[in-house]
This record gives C-alpha cells, sequence and structure tokens, in this order.
C-alpha cells in the first residue's frame, strides 16, 4: 500500500499556518501542496478536479459504480495545513522499523528523545513501526496523515472499478490549524450528501462531539502616573488585568479539566500599566453552560467597571464553532457505519468528545454533517508527533469499507 509512501512526500513540504496573517490562506506556501494534490489526483484519474486557486482549497470525485449512481453522495475531507506551534520546514521523517517498545533516540547530536515515561501510550505499539521525526520539527501526520489515507482511498477506487460505491467526493482544505479551514469551503460546489473529516488521532477514535467555542479579548485601560507621586492616582491595568482572572472560577481551567468539562483559557497576556490585552479561550461541550461562562465572563468585567470606573475594562467577543452533535444526532447512521465498518475490521472503536474542534464542526453547521476518523497520528502539534504505519494502512481500509457503504438516505 502507497499510502506511507505518500505520506512520506507529503510531511517534506511546508504548509505551516499562521495566525492573524491577514490573507487567505494564512501563508502561500499551502498552495504547494494542493498544487501537487491536484496534479496526482488528475493522474489517478479523478474527475471533477477542482483548484480553488485564490484560497487553497482541492475538491475532486472519484465516480459511483455501475448501478450506485443514485446512492447519496459521501465526502471525506482532510485539512493541508499544519500547526503553527512548532515549525514544519525541512522534516525529516524516519521510520523506526519493529519498536521495541522502549525509548525512541530523535536525535543524538541534541540528545532528544521521546521517552515512554512521558508517553507511555507508546508500549502499545510494541512490534509495529513508527514513523517519526529528529526531534527538531513536528511530523505533520496532523493532517498530512489523512490528507495521505483519503488520497489512497481514492486511488484505490479509480483502480478497482470493480468495488461496488457510490459517488465520493474529496476535499483538502488550508488554515484547519487557525480555526479558518471552513471559511472558504464552498459546501454547495462540493455536492456531498454528508462527509467525514479524517483528523482524529490513534485508530478507532471516533468523534462526534466538540466543543461550543468562542474567543474573548479583554483590553484593561489604565493611568501611568510616576511611582513616586502614583498615590490615589495609578491605575495599573496588569494589576487589574489579574483581578479580572482571580474572578473566574479557578477550577474552570484547562490545567484542571477532562472529558466533557469546560474552562475558561487566558492563552495571552500582554501590556502595561496604560494598558493590557488579554486573550482568552471559552469552551463547554454542553450549549447551555456554554452561554452562562460568557454570561460570567462579560458579568466579571462588568463588576470592575463598577468597581474602577465604566469603561476601565472593554470586551470583544465572538463565537468560534458549535458542537456538531446537534447536526449529527440527526444523522447518526454516520456514526453506525464508521463503528460497523471498524468491528469488521477488527478495530476496537473509541467514541470520544473532542476536546477542541476540527473543519467537520463548522462544516456541519453549514448543511454538510461531517463526524471525525482517526488517522493513526499521535502527539500533534509538537517535535514528539509519530504515526504509525500499520495503523495508517488500516485506516485507508477503514475509509474504503465506509464508503461501500455509504447507502442510507
Amino acid at each position: 500500500m502507497k499510502v506511507i509512501e505518500k505520506f512520506l512526500e507529503y510531511v517534506k513540504i511546508d504548509t505551516q499556518s499562521m495566525d492573524e496573517s491577514g490573507t487567505v490562506p494564512s501563508t502561500m506556501k499551502q498552495h504547494d501542496l494542493a498544487k501537487l494534490l491536484c496534479r496526482q489526483l488528475e493522474e489517478m484519474g479523478a474527475e471533477e478536479v477542482v483548484y480553488d486557486e485564490e484560497h487553497c482549497y482541492v475538491y475532486a470525485s472519484v465516480p459511483a459504480s455501475a448501478g450506485w449512481e443514485d446512492r447519496p453522495v459521501i465526502g471525506f475531507i482532510a485539512h493541508m495545513d499544519t500547526s503553527p506551534a512548532v515549525t514544519g520546514k525541512d522534516v525529516k521523517a524516519r521510520i523506526v522499523e519493529n519498536y521495541d517498545g522502549g525509548d525512541i533516540l530523535l536525535n543524538g547530536e541534541k540528545d532528544i528523545v521521546m521517552r515512554t515515561a512521558d508517553f507511555p501510550e507508546l508500549a502499545s505499539y510494541k512490534g509495529k513501526s513508527l514513523i517519526v521525526t529528529d526531534g527538531t520539527t513536528l511530523l505533520g501526520a496532523d493532517d498530512k496523515a489523512g490528507v495521505a489515507e483519503i488520497m489512497e482511498m481514492a486511488e484505490y477506487f479509480l483502480t478497482h472499478p470493480e468495488a461496488a460505491h457510490g459517488k465520493i467526493r474529496v476535499g483538502f482544505t488550508p488554515d484547519e490549524e487557525v480555526g479558518a479551514g471552513a471559511d472558504y469551503f464552498d459546501v454547495e460546489l462540493f455536492g456531498a450528501d454528508y462527509a467525514y473529516t479524517v483528523d482524529g488521532d490513534k485508530l478507532g477514535s471516533l468523534e462526534y462531539e466538540n466543543f461550543n467555542a468562542a474567543g474573548a479579548k479583554v483590553t484593561v485601560h489604565g493611568r501611568s502616573v510616576h511611582p513616586g507621586s502614583a498615590k490615589n492616582k495609578m491605575v495599573n491595568a496588569i494589576l487589574l488585568a489579574q483581578e479580572f482572572q482571580s474572578l473566574l472560577p479557578v477550577a474552570e481551567n484547562p490545567m484542571y479539566t477532562s472529558g466533557y468539562e469546560g474552562f475558561y483559557h487566558l492563552d495571552s497576556i500582554k501590556g502595561n500599566v496604560e494598558q493590557t490585552d488579554m486573550d482568552y479561550i471559552i469552551r463547554d461541550h454542553d450549549r447551555e453552560k456554554f452561554e452562562k461562562k460568557k454570561e460570567d465572563f462579560l458579568a466579571a468585567a462588568d463588576f470592575l467597571n463598577r468597581k474602577y470606573g465604566e469603561g476601565t475594562f472593554s470586551v470583544a467577543m465572538k463565537d468560534s464553532y458549535y458542537n456538531m452533535k446537534e447536526v449529527i444526532e440527526q444523522h447518526m447512521h454516520l456514526v453506525e457505519d464508521a463503528l460497523e465498518a471498524m468491528e469488521e475490521l477488527g478495530i476496537v472503536p473509541e467514541v470520544v468528545p473532542i476536546r477542541g474542534g476540527t473543519d467537520g464542526a463548522r462544516l456541519s453547521f453549514m448543511g454538510l454533517p461531517c463526524p471525525n476518523l482517526c488517522t493513526g497520528g499521535q502527539n500533534f502539534h509538537g517535535r514528539f508527533e509519530y504515526a504509525c504505519t500499520e495503523d495508517m494502512e488500516k485506516i485507508v481500509q477503514l475509509l474504503v469499507r465506509i464508503a461501500g457503504k455509504a447507502g442510507h438516505v
């Protein structure tokens, strides 16, 4: 199976996205992978290959088998960009064959070791082959593993006309890692009745619940006065920012939450006595709790404005995405098909809520129901990211099996 060859080719292309770049896509280098995928899709015989040269989206079709033209159209979607958290330039991937279950030396010169004490789940991969880096970059399995698996699935159907299936649509997006992957996704052009994002982690993971999410920017306006004569005059915006944070529930912090528990996360803080700016993200799976969190957040600013004067605190809040469960519950055959396909392939399913979001969350609310499937990667967004070759190959089989089940109305 050539999925590993595809993956190793794709990770060599730097597609790191960038926060607040002001362009779409956020980095022009994402076009490099988009162009390659278009060319490969055309070469393998895919139809309706479309490359959005302005916004860097790729769409293509695998035509339905004879007699299956009236089946619902199923889509598979993955994102081409990699996280801004760690560089994706000059990725040096290698395969650790027949992994022995111990620590993995990634880089002897820099003494970078992936230790089982830090990543105990490595023990479950003993005897398999792992793709790792040299420890100076991320790998890019998030989500080039998903890209490679979808491409391999498409090539399988295009070279095996005897395999029955309805029409399949594939789509590749930019900027998912900076929350903009669905901004210019053309749902109407894509034309699928439903789809799956292939953007999860370990083999067997299946997700159709995610956080409701909002972002909030808090600006604290202070008054700078020489500290030697500051009594009853100075208003220190830094200290007021700390006071604001102290009004949020201590236990509702990502450091202390898991599962379905939501949180307030202070993502960045910068400033001085005159002005301090704080960036927050607010998350909860439960819609009512989510709305309550936002209300309490605004109430904290109102309280401090009453204490220190109107306008001392200003808050700009915007919802980012919502829990796709609200949509997927109306299309549970998507989950059932995936679970059934896993069972048939001997994959142990793990249905878990996403403590984050995917393109699929927004696409679900744009009219394209879209649960999330595994990719076979682990430790995303960091230098200890890795992917399992056997699991990636199994996931290609999973996509093929799911596509063959696309017969529900």
